[in-house]
């Protein structure tokens, strides 16, 4: 079993999420916890670094359809950084490039956000 972990972090109104280590179906129930924990507390402005992901799974790319009809709904979104090639080819060949927007720098990804004004309930957050 590998480690698998989810760092947090927020620049502004925006989540990011840091990913490590590898995202299959033992550990997709860690991050599906992380990402319902942020909608329940209203954060819908997502990010996800793939920086030091090794590897993901179906299971993995099941976690981030699950969430965006919930966070689009909200005026929020979830934007894809960082990936490595292998990781991104995974992501390509399912298609998801028309469906998220993928950066190559988490910069890029946070710029978007503010690029685009929030929802007038987020804008009082300061987490």
């Amino acid at each position: 079993m590998s480690d698998f972990t989810v760092g947090i972090r927020h620049i502004d109104t925006v989540t990011v999420l840091d990913l490590k280590g590898q995202l299959d179906a033992h550990t997709a129930p860690d991050l599906e916890q992380v990402i319902a924990d942020n909608i329940g507390k209203q954060r819908y402005r997502l990010v996800v670094n793939f920086r030091d992901l090794s590897y993901i799974s179906s299971a993995g790319l099941g976690v981030f359809m699950q969430f965006i009809e919930d966070v689009r709904k909200h005026g929020g979104d979830i934007k894809l950084t960082n990936m490595s090639p292998r990781v991104y080819d995974i992501f390509d060949l399912l298609g998801f490039p028309m469906l998220y927007e993928i950066f190559p720098e988490e910069s890029h990804a946070v710029e978007r956000f503010r690029t685009t004004p929030p929802p007038a309930d987020m804008t009082d957050r300061t987490h």
